[in-house]
């Protein structure tokens, strides 16, 4: 009888199996063909492939059901066997695993991204996972391990799915990074950590991607956020081209290198990705003997509440500089932002995002309550906008659980919920979205009798909020008290009675604590006289986090001063930096705004002004810019400074998708003042998923980006055989064919297709991208250009038809 698998990583560190898709094709999987369906055809494939894993010493085999969503099933045509073949790969490994082995059931990527990046919704996104984790976990897998996940709102959506299924069910979380540390959405190690630990994953790591050393630097960043459990499932170093084969170079000694380092940083599972074979899990294993696997002592956070958003992560509390809570996205006293509201407009929030974090601030508070306002949906408006504005996390400000859980769906990451009371109706409606969500919450101390005139009282309040997030499985440092500052024009002895309560619920409770500092001003002359000595004493006091307006300077002076006092600022760097007028830049870096109409249509597009864009254009129009004026000296220099910046990791691809599409509303405009002109195109260029792989992501963006630039894209699609691809760029007489795969069975493919052209005579330039891809492998199929990423791939191919047209 095996032990409870999360008891059984406590006491020793086990091995999971290595690379399936690369075993079957070995075996008979066909070009084109699904592996999981091979789970009905050829079962005894399925099972020779585990038999040899566990033998090899492996101690998790993992199903052969990474592709069995319905999204991925109906690319083949199975998505009617969905059940069947998600249960048959449980039971496949289950008859060879036994008593010996623990079966992971294998949930990878749908191939879409959640909205607003992508055009999949929340829900149906969640519902893919629902659907097919029923089917895993009924039939009896012991765990289930998410793999190869590239979009953070993807994976978070699968773990809360799965969590409706089951509440017991161990979960491993994965995500792929590249080798500048982050995923092809741009989230960093640290925020996928945040994020999936509040979410409910009980082991969390990377796989793919990068090989042994690149892996145990992404975990090497988790573990500075958690105290998780960590997997480590490398790639058997990067792939090669070899008489025709790819092949992974990495041997088996070089795939057990950093063993010991993986161990002190509490890996608890090690096994194998892309290009792993037995022989590298048996010499993982075979390492693994004699060394000391108990667990080690891992640093906790301690009273630490982390926050994260898509592309980075915030910290609050536990002796850190107190976290500055932008106040600006609320509607209360801005008629022109509730209006914009209810017209659905965002353009506000844009704004405000970006000139508080700019200003300093460490989150955003969004509210969009307000009379006459559909306040669900203005809020999955709001925080898609302020999202990809600002890359700091957001606190979702509502008493309406409808609007705080499309808030919380719409989110990326782990965010703050403004408020809970100790009220018992509102703890029976937001704590329970705290915990399905994976949210930290403000607790105000008022319950069904008001606010307490004592600071004893409200530490009551307090008290109560806690243990009832506590009991629900929220984690106690994720409450913060919010001890309420009252107007000291009306109840001027209640101040010092606030300032009391944060003492007692920082001493006594050893919560952390928030306050709405600005309240304490309402109805006095000059108020950030009284706002900014208040919120000196708070902090004083124990203060974590205040709710302010960071574009007011009084405050932010008094802030950093009070850092440096309290040695919270570290050798007075951040007061330095300010008053020396040399503050860092930020991905959400306001300029002066320009004045000219070009300068004006460049700026949107960097912002991702989709909002306006058409009415700058029809400004640039009446001020007599022709549409190619429009275009050249306006809209693409504004896509070449969003690229200038993605290349300096200042911003990610949502941010490009959102420039992208702006530019594209802009064209859409454009056409009509252009109907007869014969419009001069950058080249033209044909697109192709190559046969065998259903991954179209990656290619699709670059098609987006390629239009932008004024490229004339054929995109055939994906799973594409050669002979079309060929047939194709013949009948349109191509500049450049672009070849995209994402899974290293797939990659030969490329070799074929650009064979093919060459003994077809077709005269083109062949640009090959894809995860698994090196620049030494697109040299050694013979491809002329190789793109890491969709900028790269728009760059490249700008210069290289660039210099044809010129020469």
């Amino acid at each position: 009888m095996k032990q409870p698998f999360l008891q059984s990583i406590k006491d020793r560190v086990l091995v999971l199996d290595g690379a399936m898709g690369t075993m079957l094709q070995q075996r008979g999987l066909k070009a084109g063909q699904s592996p999981e369906e091979l789970n009905l055809t050829l079962p005894e494939v399925v099972a020779g492939v585990h038999q040899e894993y566990l033998d090899a010493g492996a101690d998790i085999i993992v199903t052969n059901t990474f592709g069995g969503s319905r999204e991925k099933l109906s690319h083949y045509g199975l998505e009617g066997k969905l059940a069947e073949i998600n249960a048959r790969g449980v039971e496949i490994a289950r008859q060879v695993a036994g008593a010996r082995a623990y079966v992971a059931a294998s949930m990878g990527p749908t191939g879409k991204f959640v909205e607003p990046v992508g055009d999949m919704t929340f829900d149906r996104m969640a519902a893919q996972f629902r659907e097919q984790a029923e089917a895993l976990v009924g039939a009896g897998a012991d765990l289930i391990t998410l793999e190869t996940f590239l979009d953070i709102k993807e994976i978070r959506a699968a773990i809360i799915a799965i969590r409706e299924v089951s509440a017991e069910i161990p979960i491993i979380a994965m995500l792929t990074f590249d080798d500048k540390g982050r995923t092809v959405l741009g989230t960093p190690p640290e925020a996928a950590a945040i994020t999936l630990e509040a979410v409910g994953a009980d082991i969390i790591g990377s796989n793919c991607g990068l090989g042994v050393e690149g892996i145990y630097e992404i975990l090497s960043a988790m573990r500075r956020v958690t105290s998780l459990p960590l997997i480590s499932q490398a790639n058997a170093g990067l792939p090669v081209l070899k008489e025709g084969k790819t092949i992974f170079p990495a041997t088996p000694d070089e795939m057990t290198a950093y063993h010991d380092r993986m161990l002190q940083l509490g890996v608890r599972i090690i096994g194998g990705c892309c290009g792993t074979t037995p022989a590298h899990i048996g010499a993982m294993k075979d390492a693994l003997a004699g060394k000391n696997q108990s667990l080690p002592d891992i640093a906790s956070s301690g009273g630490t509440t982390w926050l994260s958003s898509r592309g980075g992560h915030a910290a609050l509390g536990n002796g850190r500089p107190v976290a500055i809570i932008g106040e600006r996205i609320n509607p209360t006293g801005k008629k022109a932002f509730a209006a914009e509201l209810r017209e659905g407009k965002v353009s506000y929030i844009r704004r405000e995002a970006m000139e508080q974090v700019v200003a300093g601030a460490t989150l955003l508070d969004v509210n969009v309550g307000a009379p006459g306002i559909d306040e669900p949906a203005a809020m999955e408006q709001a925080v898609f906008c302020a999202a990809g504005a600002a890359s700091v996390p957001l606190v979702l400000d509502s008493s309406n659980p409808e609007a705080l859980e499309r808030g919380l769906k719409s989110a990326d990451g782990k965010v703050l919920i403004n408020s809970v009371n100790g009220e018992e109706k509102s703890l029976g409606r937001i704590l329970p979205l705290a915990k399905k969500y994976g949210a930290a919450v403000i607790g105000l101390t008022l319950d069904e009798n008001g606010i307490p005139e004592t600071a004893e009282a409200r530490t009551a309040i307090a008290a109560k909020i806690a243990n009832r997030a506590v009991s629900l499985g929220i984690r106690r440092n994720d409450v913060i008290i919010d001890c309420l500052t009252l107007a000291v024009s009306a109840e001027q002895k209640r101040a010092l009675e606030t300032l009391e309560a944060i003492r007692r619920v920082k001493g006594q409770l050893g919560l952390s604590t928030v306050l709405g500092v600005s309240n304490i001003s309402f109805g006095l002359p000059c108020r950030p006289l009284i706002s900014s000595a208040f919120f000196a004493m708070a902090m004083e006091a124990g203060l974590d986090a205040a709710i302010i307006n960071p574009k007011e300077q009084a405050m932010m002076d008094v802030w950093r001063s009070v850092m440096v006092l309290l040695n919270r600022d570290a050798n007075a760097a951040t007061y330095i930096d300010a008053y020396k007028g040399a503050v860092a830049a930020s991905a959400g870096q306001v300029e002066a705004a320009p004045q000219d109409i070009r300068g004006i249509l460049a700026r949107a597009v960097i912002d991702g002004d989709v909002e306006n864009i058409v009415v700058h254009v029809e400004a640039a129009l009446a001020q007599g810019l022709s549409p190619l004026e429009i275009s050249n000296n306006g809209l693409l220099p504004g896509l070449e400074e969003v690229g200038r910046r993605f290349e300096k990791n200042i911003v990610f691809l949502p941010q490009v998708m959102l420039s992208a599409e702006t530019m594209k509303t802009a064209f859409s405009r454009l056409k009509q003042e252009m109907q007869g002109m014969k419009l001069e195109s950058s080249g033209r260029i044909l697109m192709a998923t190559v046969e065998g792989d259903i991954h179209d992501i990656g290619k699709n963006i670059v098609c987006t980006l390629l239009e932008n630039h004024g490229f004339e894209v054929i995109d055939l699609g994906k799973n594409v055989p050669a002979a079309r691809i060929v047939a194709e760029a013949k009948a349109h007489d191509v500049d450049a064919v672009g070849l995209s795969a994402l899974m290293t069975t797939t990659m030969s493919e490329m070799e074929t297709v650009v064979q093919q052209l060459r003994t077809a005579g077709v005269k083109t330039f062949t640009m090959v991208g894809g995860a698994v891809l090196t620049q030494d492998y697109a040299i050694e199929i013979g491809a002329d250009i190789y793109a890491k990423d969709a900028m790269e791939a728009v760059s490249k191919i700008k210069a290289i038809i660039g210099k044809i047209k010129r020469s």
